[in-house]
């Protein structure tokens, strides 16, 4: 790896590390001290590795900075008086100045801090701001670039979650089994969020999406790896962002244009991801199902050519019974499409007129498309509406070009 990319690729896979670690060890309320010890480790080698050059072990060399680094701070009398000894000293701690950066204490803090930041007392917005910066190691930047917002909205926001946490004194631990199913299903919601922001993201910068994606399937994995949340819906949850992945580079041509579901190269897609989404599917296939294993079948027959005669009346049934799991408006739009493919546009239509979605450009273009062959008069009125709905330029594109072809036709 070059010089000039080695400290950003070990501040996005080590940052978090580290932080999680000093968090486990001096309590989640020093979590501003703990980011502010690690920033300052990375611009020390920044500044010494530019002088004497890259060490043979540049990780180990983070760690014992930062380890160092910490043990000064907390080592200071007023520090260790006013706020850690009577901390301890109330929990019957015994109190030992130790930093322990082996793999298996970095894997525990980093699920202890996926469980304390996901929790429920601070926004979804919040708890996914939260993990990209302290779990993900991007920086306030990249944040704002993704939820396409400023760097003062995205401190203000993390200074108000942390804020609140210390104020609850949330701790870094694992729920125990009475309590794991309310929070797992919290953490999972928040991974999908995140997920999706880089999936669905208005935002145009195709790598930074994609990052937010591989995250996403990393904390996962996480939940995974460990006994406790190896459960059938974090199994489905895995194999749902495996199938998505999958289509990850056919979804948009080398102008960044996007391409849609019909249109794609299925030369493109990832059939190793696509075998590794029905592996996970099927070891979530027991317990009780839920949205995601509901969400993963549907995606599973996507990956299926729709030469398969069976592929959009199974699409249907799921949608079927996502909608009575947890009914959403988009699942409603989604469910349409599959109808006019299972069974007729016009019953499609029929449907679609139902669902309460008049001011999104989706439903309009939907509309638009079911029209199309059918009633172009109106397939034009929709696509207009859509126009004048649509935010996201490659998709104001993809509408452009089809009123376009309609006016040339």
């Amino acid at each position: 790896m070059k010089d000039n990319k080695l400290i950003p690729h070990l501040f996005r896979t080590e940052f978090s590390k580290i932080v999680a670690v000093i968090c486990k060890t001096f309590g989640l309320s020093n979590i501003q001290i703990a980011e502010d010890i690690v920033s300052e480790s990375f611009l020390i080698a920044t500044e010494t590795w530019g002088l004497k050059g890259i060490p043979d072990n540049p990780t180990a060399w983070l760690y014992t900075v930062a380890k160092n680094k910490t043990k000064d701070y907390f080592k200071r009398e007023i520090i260790f008086r006013e706020k850690i000894a009577p901390e301890y000293q109330n929990q019957n701690y015994e109190y030992k100045l130790e930093i322990n950066l082996s793999n298996k204490n970095i894997f525990d803090s980093q699920l202890q801090m996926l469980f304390a930041i996901c929790n429920p007392i601070i926004s979804a917005e919040a708890q996914i701001t939260m993990a990209l910066k302290v779990l993900c190691g991007f920086g306030v930047d990249e944040i704002a670039q993704a939820f396409l917002t400023n760097k003062e909205t995205i401190n203000k926001r993390l200074y108000r979650a942390k804020e609140k946490l210390r104020k609850n004194k949330v701790d870094l631990s694992v729920p125990l089994k009475n309590e794991l199913d309310n929070r797992l299903n919290n953490v999972l919601s928040i991974i999908y969020l995140l997920f999706n922001e880089g999936y669905y993201s208005n935002t145009s910068e195709k790598k930074l999406k994609k990052e937010l994606c591989l995250e996403a399937m990393r904390l996962t994995y996480m939940l995974l790896e460990n006994e406790s949340t190896n459960l059938p819906q974090t199994n489905a949850l895995m194999a749902l962002l495996c199938f998505h992945s999958s289509r990850f580079e056919a979804r948009t041509n080398t102008k960044g244009e996007l391409i849609l579901y019909a249109d794609q190269n299925t030369k493109e897609w990832d059939y190793e991801l696509i075998q590794k989404g029905e592996f996970y599917l099927n070891k979530s296939a027991q317990g009780k199902v839920t949205k995601y294993h509901l969400e993963a079948g549907i995606s599973y027959w996507h990956t299926k050519n729709d030469e398969n005669s069976e592929k959009w009346e199974h699409i249907l049934q799921l949608y079927n019974q996502l909608l009575q799991i947890e009914y959403s408006p988009i699942a409603a739009l989604n469910r349409t499409y599959a109808l006019a493919k299972a069974n007729s546009k016009k019953e499609a239509i029929t449907e679609l007129l139902k669902i309460d979605l008049k001011d999104n450009h989706l439903y309009h273009s939907l509309l638009a498309e079911l029209y199309n062959n059918y009633n172009q008069k109106k397939e034009l009125d929709h696509l207009k509406i859509a126009l004048s709905l649509v935010n996201n330029k490659t998709e104001r594109k993809v509408i452009m070009e089809k009123l376009n072809k309609i006016k040339n036709d």
